[in-house]
């Protein structure tokens, strides 16, 4: 793979290249990298634009930038449009290049963020100036926002704001920002998934307890037996297939494209004939409980006291409580459980003005391609700017490669966007500021 060291970059190409050689890398539970590097760089771009942003720190360097843009008809709803711009952990062992180097080979942008997300960020910061600069104004007034730690749930982030300055996203009536817009082949015919729900959050602590021994003695109270069995049984459990509102709306549109009855199809046979674009759709079908984390433990022949795991839990916005519910059976009474964060989980409709506006968009830069909603596995700043009464969709649109397992690099190594991807991406949300 060829490294294009003199390739000259769009706008967009470089500000999301500027922003990946800014490490935020978020560890989770307040342990980050401070964002106020990156929101300094955004925050000058916006005050060159003529926009007066507002900086602010929910602790030491966990920086969010919030401006607002008037628009031609300052009557109607705003719209918020956000970004974050934490990103998780990248171990450069594990990758091709420098994650943090912004390096452009192969006619893509690689580095920790290009896809999750400081791509959006370039574009929502091009898409509007592309606007200022020629004197015009959006149509109706824009709310830009970038968030710190969206990567922890928000807690120093969206959900800062939104509890201490509501005033930000006043008039607010609708929002746009990450893993939505991507497009992904279906049957030969292009697709974009406009994510249109969100499941439920919770990240919980499973904590066993046992009493402390020697290494070396017979012992059957040991917390890390206890620990391992439950964590066994919860990741082994297979969740059932439960469709939403949402998802049997998506599988109708697959079948109608590639001539099937959904009625006599699998839904998750259905979505894996898909490749590489079922990555995200996939685990839409039903609920999740992944553990992640395991801890115990300090010496080889010393039998703790405790031991923890952390697991990611997602589910489907109707069926939270019985999940928990059945999460306590599966790893039975001995078990503690601790909740470390939860959100809500989100669906709305697939339907009204802001959706036309995205669909005629996409239509405009790409002829004859679908546009289709789903439901995302993880979770956005949306989920925060609910809690205003703002209707959130997902809406970062990338026309990509058939073969690019897009998908498969949220959170992945190699993270990397095709650069002809980022001005399609630039040009789509521009257009829709301008009709929306």
């Amino acid at each position: 793979m060829a490294t294009e060291l003199n390739v000259e970059l769009s706008e967009t190409a470089r500000i999301a290249r500027d922003l990946i050689r800014i490490d935020t890398s978020n560890r989770g539970e307040g342990d980050a990298n401070p964002e106020r590097p990156a929101a300094d760089y955004v925050s000058a771009y916006l005050r060159e634009l003529g926009l007066d942003p507002v900086t602010i720190e929910s602790a030491p360097g966990r920086a969010s930038v919030v401006a607002r843009v008037a628009g031609r008809e300052p009557e109607l709803p705003a719209l918020v449009l956000h970004g974050h711009l934490d990103v998780v952990p990248a171990d450069p062992a594990n990758w091709t290049v420098d994650p943090f180097a912004g390096v452009v080979k192969d006619g893509l942008l690689w580095g920790r963020g290009a896809v999750d997300m400081k791509d959006m960020d370039a574009m929502i910061l091009t898409a509007i100036a592309e606007l200022l600069r020629a004197g015009e104004k959006p149509r109706r007034d824009v709310i830009l926002a970038f968030f710190a730690d969206e990567e922890n749930g928000g807690v120093y982030g969206s959900h800062h704001l939104v509890e201490h300055y509501p005033e930000l996203f006043a008039g607010a009536g609708s929002a746009i920002s990450e893993v939505g817009g991507y497009s992904i082949e279906i049957a030969g015919q292009r697709a974009y998934l406009v994510q249109t729900g969100e499941k439920a959050l919770d990240w919980i602590r499973l904590r066993a307890r046992g009493t402390a021994a020697h290494g070396s003695r017979v012992w059957h109270d040991n917390a890390v037996t206890k620990l391992a069995t439950a964590v066994a049984a919860l990741g082994n459990h297979e969740w059932p297939i439960a469709l939403c509102d949402t998802t049997r709306e998506l599988i109708d549109e697959i079948a109608a494209i590639v001539g099937e009855d959904p009625k006599q199809i699998n839904p998750e046979e259905m979505v894996l004939s898909l490749g590489k674009g079922a990555g995200l759709i996939q685990a839409s079908l039903r609920n999740t409980s992944n553990p992640t984390v395991l801890t115990a433990g300090y010496k080889h022949n010393v039998i703790p006291d405790t031991a923890e795991a952390l697991v990611d839990v997602r589910t489907l916005p109707a069926e939270r409580d019985d999940v928990l519910a059945k999460i306590r059976e599966l790893v039975g009474p001995e078990i503690e459980i601790e909740t470390v964060h939860s959100d809500i989980g989100l669906e709305v409709p697939f339907a009204g003005e802001l959706v036309e506006a995205m669909k005629a968009a996409i239509e405009a830069h790409d002829p004859g391609a679908r546009v289709l909603p789903y439901l995302l596995s993880g979770g956005t700043d949306n989920k925060a700017l609910a809690r205003l009464g703002i209707t959130g969709y997902g809406f970062a649109p990338l026309k990509l490669p058939a073969d690019l397992d897009f998908p498969g690099m949220f959170h992945g190594v190699d993270e990397r966007v095709p650069l002809d991807a980022l001005d399609f991406g630039h040009g789509v949300l521009a257009d829709l500021l301008r009709s929306y």
